[in-house]
């Protein structure tokens, strides 16, 4: 199963787009989850942390496998990985069935990466530190689809939203206008999204964010995907 070609141009741009992340589902019984929550996935967002450019150790390309076969929603893979397995990384996330791979602004090798993620026929995106300035990513706007920025540090989940976190979004969207990229390169928030964070991140310009337990953990999931897709628009 995969998405259409050119779902990432398809996607709405007149709402708030909900990525699920999936190390929030049950792992333990992981299709039934994805299926109970897909009539409202945009897309999937999978973690990848290798325990040391990130602290966690997340998923593998065996689980992607086993995801795509049931659904054909679009699956982002933010990979967390130091840089001398980043070019295996993103190869066997590529086979596995990614439909857009992320890698981060602070990997030696992100330029060669995201050579290597169009050389195999994907969109890419960039992710961003919370402690890594926001200007850093200036020069690869015209590369990218999906422009990531933490709210919290790296790999760890539970925390509270930075408060640099909306202001560190509003200098992203001027970066992204300044580069004549609006509409076509999205501005995603990861990390910190509650229910009250998620009006201002959404107001900041975040245009899509990734919803952890504020999706798989609701206990009415249709109403709490009618609240972010009603939010409005960032002024």
């Amino acid at each position: 199963m995969k998405p259409e070609t050119g779902w990432f141009e398809a996607l709405p741009k007149d709402r708030l787009l909900a990525e699920f992340s999936l190390w929030s589902a049950d792992l333990g019984r992981l299709a039934d989850d994805v299926a109970r929550v897909d009539p409202f996935v945009d897309i999937y967002h999978v973690d990848v942390a290798d325990g040391h450019f990130s602290p966690a150790l997340l998923y593998f390309p065996d689980l992607l496998v086993a995801v795509r076969k049931v659904t054909a929603k679009p699956l982002h893979v933010h990979l967390m990985v130091e840089d001398a397995i980043l070019g295996a990384q993103i190869e066997q996330f590529a086979e596995a069935g990614a439909d857009l791979i992320s890698i981060h602004a602070e990997n030696g090798n992100l330029d060669a990466g995201l050579d290597l993620i169009g050389r195999l026929g994907l969109p890419s995106g960039i992710v961003l530190k919370l402690e890594t300035p926001v200007a850093t990513v200036a020069d690869h706007l015209d590369r990218i689809s999906l422009l990531t920025l933490l709210g919290t540090r790296i790999g760890v989940k539970g925390q509270g939203l930075d408060p640099s976190a909306t202001s560190r979004l509003r200098e992203a969207a001027k970066l992204i206008a300044g580069a004549g990229r609006t509409g076509d390169l999205r501005l995603a928030a990861d990390g910190g999204i509650r229910e009250n964070t998620v009006p201002d991140l959404r107001a900041s310009g975040a245009e899509t964010i990734v919803m952890g337990s504020l999706a798989f953990g609701a206990p009415d999931l249709s109403a709490r995907i009618g609240w972010v897709h009603g939010l409005p628009l960032a002024r």
